[in-house]
């Protein structure tokens, strides 16, 4: 049976603490699952700079609301020793009342520059990859009983692999231009490493876009315009009417199985009617 939809969006914390506020509160009046944010030393988007800590910065939007969970999408795992994540983590699930999701990934190149800048070793695929499995085996002896959903970035088969023996939710980290088929196939192999336990797992994908205008920060991130997407029938992208784009997420849902869904805060407006048609659906 498909799992009911659910949606997040990421965001960052800008412009000073009642901004995010807003923010946090935002999302959750217009019917949002979680707030999400990214980890690095260098804040995505226009203007660039530091960007703020996730576990201060989602502490604070769990404190201003009520049912909103907040969650790292994702946490870089050369950024921090295995312990120091998993007792950020723990300490963030138990103040926030069983609120938040740590989600964590291997990183991207670009986090070479920061974890040298905070004194941690980058290393290779397999030594990021042991480092993401030894801080889910931390933050599971630090739980306890009282388990913090784990949601990983999945984007090699070996991710894969790992994310399908011991994660909660997996987001599959596809490449832009992916086609559903190498989508499809990438969950298959999810579910082929879970096993008996396929059918607990929450499948993701975000969305780098909704509508027709791509950003131009969003642009240079994903090295692809509006055309090309559309062109390659890409699933970081939905767009058309209300209607047509919860057709096009339960088709797949229907075919890929993904039911949680998150978007970028530029578009948390644009995709509000999405929320409120699908959530629990």
């Amino acid at each position: 049976m498909s799992r009911p939809f659910r949606f997040g969006v990421v965001a960052t914390p800008e412009g000073g603490p009642q901004r995010w506020i807003a923010t946090a509160r935002r999302a959750e009046e217009l019917g949002y699952a979680t707030l999400l944010m990214p980890d690095g030393l260098q804040r995505p988007g226009p203007g660039g700079g530091v960007l703020l800590s996730p576990f201060p910065s989602l502490a604070v939007a769990a404190s201003v609301t009520e049912r909103l969970r907040v969650g790292t999408f994702v946490l870089a795992s050369p950024l921090r020793t295995p312990m120091a994540a998993a007792w950020e983590a723990h300490s963030l699930g138990v103040l926030s009342g069983g609120r938040f999701d740590m989600g964590i990934g291997t990183g991207l190149p670009s986090m070479k520059a920061s974890a040298e800048r905070i004194g941690q070793p980058y290393g290779d695929g397999a030594d990021r990859l042991a480092r993401l499995e030894a801080t889910i085996v931390q933050l599971r002896e630090l739980d306890g009983e009282a388990r913090t959903p784990v949601l990983v970035a999945a984007g090699g088969p070996k991710a894969r692999a790992l994310a399908g023996r011991v994660a909660d939710i997996v987001t599959l980290a596809a490449a832009p231009l992916a086609t559903r088929e190498e989508v499809a196939a990438s969950a298959a192999e999810v579910r082929s490493a879970a096993g008996d336990r396929a059918g607990d797992i929450e499948l993701a994908m975000n969305l780098f876009v909704v509508g027709d205008e791509v950003p131009e920060w969003t642009k240079g991130f994903i090295g692809a315009d509006a055309a090309t997407l559309i062109e390659h029938d890409s699933l970081v992208m939905v767009r058309g009417s209300v209607a047509e784009m919860c057709d096009e997420l339960q088709r797949r849902r229907d075919v890929l199985g993904v039911s949680y869904i998150s978007c970028n805060a530029a578009f948390v407006e644009q995709f509000a009617p999405v929320v409120e048609r699908l959530t629990g659906q």
